[in-house]
């Protein structure tokens, strides 16, 4: 695993030892940059279920101007954070050690998090963990911004208001589903 392109371009990352994080693959990670293209320049990134950071480290390796990582395992976090001193992109980096509901719950009630330009949400592969926080990411995203889940391919994701799917690439077992923020 490492940085695709960019500013960290080739920079190898870490990830725990542990099964429950699941790192995207850098084929999987070169398509979805590969389908966001423009969007990510000058973006502001939040990184749900961050894991190893690898997919919002990739966003702020490619310009993104902020990138907010949300991970609540321990191993994780190590694992991030040295990805972020790796790369040298932790100055543009916000690490939060909370759960993910938790998180979205505060953004959405205080209108911190209002504004995010490209969301991606990774969460363990059961539905319930993409439903909720989904309902709270459409209050959050502003209008025209991209968010992208990464999730089993069978599992069919809720209509929500407010965003409409856009695109969908299998890869085996993982689905990366695109979603755009109407104006609304």
């Amino acid at each position: 695993m490492r940085v695709i392109a960019g500013e960290a371009r080739g920079v190898p990352l870490v990830a725990p030892r542990d099964r429950r994080t699941r790192p995207i693959t850098d084929r999987v990670k070169e398509t979805l940059f590969g389908i966001l293209g423009d969007r990510v320049p000058d973006a502001r990134a939040l990184d749900l279920y961050a894991g190893t950071g690898a997919i919002g480290i990739e966003a702020l390796s490619r310009g993104a101007v902020h990138a907010t990582f949300v991970e609540h395992a321990r191993p994780a976090l190590a694992a991030l954070r040295t990805n972020l001193d790796r790369t040298r992109l932790a100055d543009r980096a916000e690490v939060v050690t909370d759960d993910v509901d938790r998180y979205l719950e505060r953004a959405e009630a205080t209108g911190d998090g209002r504004g995010w330009d490209l969301v991606f949400l990774d969460p363990p592969y059961e539905l319930r963990a993409i439903v909720a926080p989904l309902r709270r990411i459409a209050a959050i995203v502003r209008p025209g911004g991209a968010v992208v889940i990464k999730h089993f391919w069978r599992t069919e994701l809720p209509e929500v208001d407010r965003l409409r799917p856009i695109r969908e690439r299998r890869f085996g077992e993982t689905m990366l589903s695109f979603l755009e923020a109407d104006d609304r």
